[in-house]
């Protein structure tokens, strides 16, 4: 009996069983009552992941991520996979699919494969439900935890991020030294940490060149699906926008299929790229490189980030002499410039 299996047999959500397997207050105390005594009468493990830490481990790595859509996350895996090869481990990889309670499902799975630790970027669902009980469930296990790109200050773990702001305050800069006026900015809702991070850095080179803000120029997805299922809506969001502001001559996204959908609904209205409007975007991906025209970038440098990511976990798991304290590394970025600005 899985934990999946246990919620779909009360009717219930993966957390709800979860949290009152841990007798958690959120949940009323007759439903808590009434799972435990569900599990107990089919002898349901709760704690997989400690388990997990009394016997064995394989010498594998654990790393869940939200979707493989983006060029980022396959370089984030490649330096992961580049680590572990050099140091003896293999890696498990699975995706949530932007769903927290996919997440949680894949940590419980890996757990029972006795891996040594977790490399996360957690999904937007896990972000915008705040909830984030079955990861400091694995670190108050003893198990380490490295989380990249999507972490939040109340997990205290290692973590792994770009500068965002700072490339996003890059790549509006450089719109700004272009000659453009009226920067459109494609983002995602705050409670995603990169999309937040990267709206700063846009209003903060717009505040120091001195152009006042305009929040119509501000496009946030609204969503917690992942990147590719939003885009015909993206595309119509962005059609009302030019049609709005006749005067917008640049557009900076947050990653590249958001760019690419820019594009299309440019050239829908008949425009040239950059001769009406430049467009730049983070994650110098396939899609960066081949684009018509090729489009300038915010580097991130992911193959890096899942290099330190892993020696971070790999490093925790073997009990290297490093801080007891959580440790946060910061990948800079650097623009790429391309035919599209």
């Amino acid at each position: 009996m899985t934990l999946k299996q246990l919620a779909n047999e009360l009717g219930v959500s993966v957390s709800t069983v979860s949290k009152s397997l841990n007798n958690s207050s959120e949940i009323s105390h007759e439903t808590r009552l009434r799972v435990q005594a569900f599990a107990k009468f089919y002898n349901y493990r709760p704690n997989n992941i400690a388990l997990s830490l009394k016997n064995k481990k394989t010498k594998t790595i654990g790393m869940i991520i939200p979707e493989v859509v983006h060029h980022f996350f396959a370089m984030v895996v490649q330096g992961v996979e580049q680590v572990a090869m050099d140091r003896g481990y293999n890696v498990l990889i699975s995706l949530s699919n932007e769903s927290f309670e996919k997440e949680v499902i894949n940590m419980e799975t890996f757990a029972d494969s006795q891996i040594g630790g977790f490399i996360i970027s957690l999904s937007k669902e896990t972000l915008k439900r705040q909830d984030y009980h079955h990861i400091h469930q694995t670190i108050d296990q003893g198990m380490p935890v490295v989380l990249f790109d999507r972490t939040v200050p109340e997990i205290n773990c290692d973590q792994v991020v770009v500068n965002d702001e700072q490339g996003a305050m890059l790549a509006t800069q450089h719109l700004l030294e272009q000659g453009r006026k009226n920067v459109l900015l494609v983002t995602t809702e705050d409670y995603i940490s990169v999309g937040r991070l990267r709206t700063q850095g846009y209003v903060k080179a717009l505040r120091n060149a001195g152009i006042p803000l305009d929040n119509s120029l501000i496009i946030k997805t609204e969503d917690s699906k992942r990147s590719d299922i939003i885009l015909p809506a993206l595309e119509e969001e962005l059609k009302s926008a030019l049609k709005n502001n006749p005067e917008i001559d640049a557009i900076f996204t947050v990653n590249e299929i958001y760019a690419a959908a820019a594009m299309r609904v440019i050239r829908a209205f008949g425009l040239q790229i950059p001769k009406d409007i430049a467009v730049i975007c983070f994650t110098d991906g396939v899609i960066s490189k081949y684009a018509s025209p090729p489009l300038s970038t915010v580097n991130q440098h992911g193959t890096q980030i899942g290099i330190e990511a892993a020696n971070m976990l790999i490093d925790r798991i073997e009990q290297k002499e490093i801080s007891t304290d959580a440790i946060t590394k910061i990948i800079a970025c650097e623009i790429v410039r391309r035919d599209s600005t």
